[in-house]
């Protein structure tokens, strides 16, 4: 891993880097990144075939604070579910090629603990 761990902004970043990597080498299409709403930011849109899924991402460089994914609270949940809205009625005739079928959100817990391979835990449909 060759990020500060210490700068939580490198670090997330890496975390979010890291798993479009992912997603992609599964065969999904990352068609937005940190995208910006009203009250809040979608750290990745992707389409999973004809599903678009608004991807959370969370990084943590320890369990000090719990598991990485426990950081997304139902009131982070009912944000990501508004801003998902907003990104369809601003941003998706421009970014995806055909109607998708459905409308997902998932969340994505990076653990980059030192000495260690990262943690990548995905969990699916959370919302």
């Amino acid at each position: 891993m060759d990020v500060d761990r210490t700068d939580r902004a490198a670090v997330g970043r890496y975390g979010e880097e890291l798993v479009a990597r992912m997603l992609e080498g599964a065969g999904w299409v990352v068609v937005d990144r940190n995208w910006r709403g009203t009250g809040g930011e979608l750290d990745l849109v992707a389409l999973d075939g004809r599903e678009l899924v608004v991807i959370e991402v969370k990084t943590r460089t320890g369990l000090g604070y719990g598991h990485p994914s426990e950081a997304v609270t139902p009131r982070k949940l009912a944000r990501l579910r508004r801003l998902a809205g907003e990104w369809l009625a601003g941003r998706a005739a421009e970014t995806v090629p055909e109607r998708p079928t459905s409308v997902r959100v998932d969340v994505v817990g990076v653990l980059l603990e030192k000495g260690r391979p990262p943690q990548v835990d995905h969990l699916v449909g959370v919302l």
